[in-house]
């Protein structure tokens, strides 16, 4: 029996698409990943909130967005997957001369792109970020020395309970790749300011970011961007190719030649491939440095059966 046939009428009302054993290797950049017990992508946010206030507290619930800086272990992932569909969260809108409100599912870049239409500036750098606003609020996302912080004015979510909150800036909790907004939070919206700024300086911008990205990234391989933060006074990729290891493999996972913080599969790779990499990766940085470096990709779910992962803090 599925998670589905077990909440059964518990569910009467609700309007979004369910899915019992969804692949979420299908909804990942890295294209690896077992199943989940249950994907609920909500119609919009009244949906949202009466699913979570019927679905009994003891099962797990997650967010996922895009899927771009998402590691899905190898055995699933228990309870329900919440995805944000394009159609009830994706939509972008002007309310005032620098103010913007977007959906939790729209794309960076449309963001963007939205605000260069609008000729209000501080949006250039989601033109280089490969996610969509809802990761940007969670991790306060950022890029060419810009972050989400310096943008947000308010934040919309639903919590485990089916409350609807609005947070401010403040309440948000930010710090670098970081918010301190209580975890059972889904995101469903935010309004951001912007600037008054002239539409060609803001092409302008959004073209440098572009052009960086692709010089310097790996942007057309499967990957999750940015592996590791980048810690105190150094950056990640430094390390890493201190430490040697740029180009290291680990079955069909690799470390980029071209960015060696860029964590790549090959073709093959398993999650397990992926997440061993990885923890190689920082056990030699550590040996190499005293560094221990900070996932900057989510790691999530269940390892396969007979399979797990050690990280390089429980060797320390």
């Amino acid at each position: 029996m599925t998670l589905q046939d077990r909440l059964g009428d518990r569910l009467s009302g609700v309007r979004g698409r369910l899915k019992a054993g969804a692949e979420m290797a299908k909804l990942t950049w890295f294209q690896v990943g077992g199943p989940a017990d249950l994907l609920f992508q909500p119609a919009d946010e009244e949906d949202l909130a009466l699913f979570l206030e019927r679905l009994p507290e003891e099962i797990p619930v997650l967010v996922v967005g895009v899927g771009s800086n998402l590691l899905v272990r190898d055995g699933g992932i228990e309870g329900v997957v919440v995805r944000l569909s394009a159609k009830g969260f994706g939509a972008v809108e002007r309310v005032s001369e620098t103010r913007l409100r977007a959906g939790a599912a729209l794309p960076d870049k449309r963001l963007a792109a939205a605000a260069h239409e609008a000729g209000i500036g501080g949006f250039h750098f989601y033109h280089g970020i490969p996610g969509a606003i809802g990761g940007a609020l969670r991790m306060n996302a950022g890029a060419n020395g810009v972050e989400t912080v310096e943008r947000v004015v308010e934040v919309h979510a639903v919590d485990r309970q089916g409350r609807r909150h609005v947070l401010s800036n403040a309440e948000m909790g930010y710090s670098y790749r970081h918010s301190a907004a209580p975890g059972d939070l889904i995101f469903t919206g935010a309004v951001f300011e912007g600037t008054p700024a002239d539409r060609d300086e803001i092409r302008a911008r959004m073209d440098e970011v572009q052009t960086h990205r692709e010089t310097v990234q790996p942007i057309r391989e499967k990957t999750g961007g940015s592996t590791f933060k980048n810690p105190p006074g150094t950056s990640a990729w430094k390390e890493i190719d201190l430490a040697g290891c740029r180009g290291l493999a680990v079955g069909g996972a690799q470390m980029s030649e071209l960015h060696c913080n860029f964590m790549i599969n090959t073709g093959e790779a398993t999650a397990f491939d992926l997440e061993t990499l990885g923890e190689t990766v920082r056990r030699r940085v550590r040996d190499r440095s005293g560094i221990l470096l900070d996932w900057e990709i989510k790691r999530l779910g269940r390892f396969a059966p007979g399979r797990s992962v050690e990280a390089a803090d429980a060797a320390s």
